[in-house]
């Protein structure tokens, strides 16, 4: 017998569940920590939402097994989405599977599509399922940068000429998360147009599709003509109407791809509980005010972290989208590391933060920071990691209101 298990051997230990461990722990102890680690939202669901689970859940013949890929409802719910915000057409029956969160999505996807010592492109940073879903399936990982510039695509077809056996799918996330960056149509019309050229499945998670800054809608890569050929894209409501913990996702798309991954969840699991299913087609069907609500607050939050950052000494990029902000450390605290720096974080600073090391050897000098917390909160956050800060010997700016 051995306990030697191959995939277990494959995976590195998840560095940001130390810093979960340290909070979890100082919060048993009686300490008030302010949790900007984990993209948790604060925010309750819409008020009729929560009534439509109630009412489904009061009836008797709710609580048996439901539909793997998803009560037809709400498989319509997410195509009518699509068309309302994209203008994307999608077949309810054929290219849309209903998901327990985007992360189940993309790890039975990943299973259903890869043998092992397949070549996955994944970026670097990126959100854990992107590289270890596939991971876990068997398949070697290739990075690629988030950064969607020039290098891009040079490393695209790096890749593609010097990669044995050559890649097979190619993963991205925008707006990315933990690094914020956006992309525009143009982006992806070159993408799907390199996948085509070399033979590439398009895997895309459009998590953060709701929260942007700037005044122009993030888009979805199926608005490309021809995109449903090669490309899947994952969705969640987990952000958009504050349902995290409801665990309601979607993947959409090409029908080889969601048949396969439809194939491997009938085998897996008997779908979400019903009444979960009947709440989500009430959140995409009902009143959308919380979109707009959840973006202004979020936006708000954005503002008053960067600003109260800034004025504390630790200068923060605005990020354009999501609901991160990907901090470099303070040059002069730099020598610590990510992982280090997190960990004095929240045992001086009473600050909890996620290490960017944990989001892929790329991410090392960053920290993601939640904007999870109240603008109160945040300002609070900002004087403690001022007090830190100067405890380190890092010049801050002269006193004032936070």
């Amino acid at each position: 017998m051995t306990d030697d298990f191959y995939r277990i051997k494959r995976l590195p230990p998840y560095v940001i569940a130390e810093v979960n461990a340290m909070r979890a722990a100082a919060r048993a102890s009686g300490e008030d920590i302010i949790d900007l680690g984990m993209g948790n939202p604060d925010l309750p669901p819409p008020e009729h939402v929560i009534e439509k689970l109630v009412e489904v859940a009061r009836k008797p013949d709710a609580h048996g097994y439901s539909q793997s890929k998803g009560i037809p409802g709400l498989r319509k719910a997410q195509a009518n989405y699509y068309g309302r915000r994209f203008g994307v057409d999608l077949d309810p029956e054929t290219e849309v599977v209903v998901t327990m969160g985007s992360k189940e999505g993309l790890a039975s996807l990943a299973t259903a599509i890869t043998a092992p010592g397949d070549v996955v492109l994944a970026p670097n940073p990126s959100y854990p399922i992107h590289t270890f879903g596939f991971i876990i399936a068997g398949a070697t990982i290739r990075a690629v940068p988030t950064t969607p510039d020039e290098a891009y695509f040079e490393s695209l077809e790096r890749a593609m000429a010097f990669t044995v056996p050559r890649p097979s799918v190619l993963v991205m996330g925008y707006p990315s998360n933990p690094t914020s960056e956006v992309v525009d149509l143009a982006f992806y019309e070159r993408v799907v147009e390199f996948a085509k050229e070399h033979g590439l499945w398009i895997i895309s998670d459009l998590a953060y599709s709701e929260l942007y800054y700037d005044g122009k809608p993030t888009p979805s890569i199926l608005q490309v003509k021809g995109a449903k050929d090669v490309a899947v894209e994952f969705t969640s409501l987990s952000k958009t109407y504050s349902m995290a913990g409801w665990r309601m996702g979607f993947g959409v798309g090409n029908k080889t791809l969601i048949a396969a991954m439809t194939r491997v969840k009938s085998y897996l699991d008997y779908g979400a509980f019903t009444p979960i299913q009947a709440a989500a087609c009430a959140a995409l069907n009902g009143p959308q005010d919380i979109v707009a609500k959840n973006r202004e607050l979020y936006h708000k939050r954005r503002d008053v972290l960067v600003e109260s950052f800034a004025r504390a000494g630790w200068d923060i990029p605005s990020p354009r989208a999501s609901m991160f902000a990907w901090a470099p450390l303070p040059p002069a605290l730099a020598h610590l590391g990510s992982l280090e720096f997190s960990k004095q974080l929240l045992t001086h600073a009473k600050v909890a933060v996620a290490p960017g090391v944990g989001y892929g050897e790329n991410g090392e000098g960053f920290v993601r920071i939640a904007m999870v917390e109240n603008e109160q909160r945040l300002r609070q956050a900002a004087r403690n990691v001022r007090r830190y800060l100067a405890s380190m010997g890092v010049n801050t700016p002269a006193q004032g209101v936070l």
